[in-house]
């Protein structure tokens, strides 16, 4: 079933039944009074990531909380996304656009992953959490992605599951053409793997390359920035393997 793009959603953190009180949070209060203007009796989605998107209506507002009442489920709750992509931090504006489109192309995990080349190697991971539930309050997700601490590549790699096919964007890749690879791909289980601004160093490659469980693929043939790379190589695997 599709979501309801007519009417705001909102992620929050309560259990979700029929005639359950939910107390939006400041911020969501502020902007469904202040900024949307929406009147009690106005109907908004709600999603917790547990329990589907339920229909609920603005019971009462104050200067300082807007309590809402829930009515009837609209979605069940399904799968979670398993798809795990893995990206070198940029700075902060491709940063927030980056982690915003994986979450809409369906990525169900986010893994920072520090490289010899990544840009930013300390980033701001109470923002990325506000972008990963913007981007899930306006797509129509209904469940967050995980969110994990940054890692070093080494650390990824040791301690990857085998059975979870590692799909890493080459840029030395000897074909320009990504889809025969990923076609001949037999695994489900799926973790994209997208380098920084100035790639993967010499080393790294030869790293990934050594790996069973890895599998590199072209983007065509132009240079692409780290987020067009993203988006890029998400659709692809979408297409080829993922849920499209």
């Amino acid at each position: 079933m599709r979501a309801n793009y007519r009417l705001q959603r909102l992620h929050v953190p309560n259990d979700l039944a029929s005639q359950a009180v939910v107390e939006a949070n400041p911020q969501q209060s502020h902007y469904l009074a202040h900024v949307l203007r929406l009147a009690e009796g106005a109907k908004v989605l709600l999603f917790n990531g547990r329990d589907g998107e339920w229909l609920a209506t603005i019971d009462s507002k104050s200067k300082k909380a807007v309590r809402l009442i829930v009515a009837s489920q609209q979605r069940p709750q399904p799968p979670a996304p398993d798809l795990v992509y893995c990206f070198a931090p940029l700075k902060q504006g491709r940063l927030d656009y980056m982690v915003q489109k994986a979450v809409e192309m369906g990525a169900g995990i986010l893994q920072p992953v520090i490289t010899q080349h990544t840009q930013v190697t300390k980033p701001g991971m109470d923002r990325l959490a506000a972008n990963v539930t913007e981007a899930a309050e306006q797509c129509g997700i209904l469940a967050l992605a995980e969110l994990r601490p940054p890692l070093k590549l080494d650390r990824l790699l040791a301690g990857w599951e085998p059975e979870r096919r590692l799909i890493f964007c080459d840029e030395d890749a000897d074909t320009n053409n990504p889809m025969p690879t990923l076609q001949a791909i037999t695994e489900n289980r799926l973790g994209l793997l997208v380098g920084p601004e100035g790639g993967f160093s010499e080393e790294e490659r030869k790293m990934l390359r050594t790996l069973a469980f890895v599998t590199a693929v072209p983007l065509g043939p132009r240079i692409l920035r780290s987020d067009t790379a993203a988006v890029a190589a998400l659709a692809l695997i979408q297409a080829t393997k993922g849920d499209w």
